[in-house]
């Protein structure tokens, strides 16, 4: 592969080069660069969105967590049953 690079012309290169950077599509990049209002709304909406998705799967992290702490509960492991239960305890008063 690197003795096919070191015999192409320069025009090959060049034309090499250009779908390169067309495939990175690094013409629209620069655009977008160029357009403020429409990079800081591109943004904005990322941002939510990626807000949104931390917001929800933390959600249901802690839902699935304290579901198998429940259940950890109910076996009767005395260290580590006490300790649950007052963690679920305290979940659940501050959620009411």
């Amino acid at each position: 592969m690197e003795e096919a690079k070191g015999n192409l012309s320069l025009q090959d290169r060049i034309d090499l080069l250009a779908r390169n950077m067309e495939k990175m599509k690094l013409a629209e990049y620069v655009e977008l660069l160029g357009d403020t209002k429409r990079l800081l709304w591109v943004n904005f909406i990322s941002g939510i969105a990626r807000g949104l998705g931390i917001a929800v799967g933390f959600t249901i992290l802690g839902a699935v967590i304290l579901y198998f702490m429940k259940k950890l509960v109910m076996l009767n492991l005395p260290v580590i049953g006490d300790f649950i239960a007052q963690v679920v305890q305290m979940v659940q008063i501050k959620m009411y």
